[in-house]
């Protein structure tokens, strides 16, 4: 039998995984036409349907279901071993994804006691986006926030950090740990994507009112950029602030916290062949050390 055609088995894979030719077709970066074309092509090849076609519609048949799946695993193996390959002839890499609050208030005026420990290793740091799925093929290690210990997968999971949250002011705003909740809504509220923290805390507080208007922000870099410039009183995890605390830019204005269940954690493929395991252990090992040291000089 003559050599499987590789090309037409990667379009086919593409898919059936997308359940549609034509957003095959976006990714691989051809027409649809052209999708159609090689799938017509690998049937022949193989003497058998891979679709029942009726009119417009495409349902995939059995033994093709059976054989995307071992397409895909396939040429998962394949991009893991090139990875590995890349990698063999040059210096140790690390890649990292994290979410943007971690990756511009925590770890970035950390990263160069890492990048100390080991020199030599090629550090590559790309944005996590929440909600979204991490792919552990591109990446060795994923720092996320999350409500409840996330179970991606193919992944081990360790906490790092807390999620605990309380508010936050600039300094030159007047307020100190003594204000009240109703202090805190006349000098005016900064919300995060919602009103939903702030309305939780005032209630606990005994604030039955809920909070008052104020601007929302959909990202927390953005958020703390408000409070740093005295724009109002934030609810900030007081672990991702805890710099701008220690250092005076910020002020915590009460004990009283939400949040405390929540938190960030550090994701590691659960992968005997990791391109660089030396590494990625050592990174583990600092991020879970240097995250104890950041709880206990956060609390108030």
């Amino acid at each position: 039998m003559a050599q499987a055609p590789l090309g037409a088995l990667r379009v086919f894979e593409a898919a059936a995984r997308h359940g549609s030719f034509s957003r095959a077709a976006d990714e691989l970066c051809v027409t649809q036409s052209a999708v159609s074309h090689q799938i017509r092509g690998l049937e022949a090849w193989l003497g058998a349907s891979l679709f029942e076609r009726r009119g417009n519609r495409a349902t995939l048949l059995p033994h093709a279901v059976t054989l995307a799946q071992a397409l895909e695993r396939s040429f998962e193996e394949i991009e893991d071993a090139c990875s590995r390959a890349r990698r063999a002839g040059g210096p140790p890499k690390l890649t990292i994804a994290a979410i943007p609050s971690v990756a511009v208030c925590w770890l970035i005026p950390r990263l160069d006691e890492f990048r100390a420990l080991t020199p030599a290793t090629e550090v590559r740091l790309v944005y996590a986006f929440h909600g979204q799925p991490i792919d552990f093929r591109d990446v060795d290690v994923a720092i996320v926030f999350a409500a409840v210990p996330p179970a991606p997968e193919g992944a081990v999971v360790e906490k790092f950090l807390s999620g605990e949250t309380a508010p936050v002011c600039a300094p030159h705003l007047g307020l100190n740990s003594s204000a009240t909740g109703a202090e805190m809504v006349r000098a005016g509220l900064l919300h995060d994507a919602d009103a939903t923290g702030w309305r939780t805390w005032l209630q606990d507080e005994g604030e039955p009112d809920g909070a008052a208007p104020g601007p929302v922000f959909e990202d927390f870099n953005l958020l703390r950029a408000a409070a740093l410039a005295g724009q109002g009183i934030a609810l900030c995890p007081l672990a991702i602030v805890s710099d701008d605390l220690l250092e005076g830019r910020l002020i915590q204005l009460s004990e009283k916290t939400i949040r405390a269940d929540s938190g960030y954690y550090v994701l590691i493929r659960d992968d005997d062949h990791l391109p660089s395991p030396s590494v990625v252990k050592l990174f583990r090992d600092w991020i879970l050390s240097t995250g104890q040291a950041t709880g206990a000089s956060s609390i108030m």
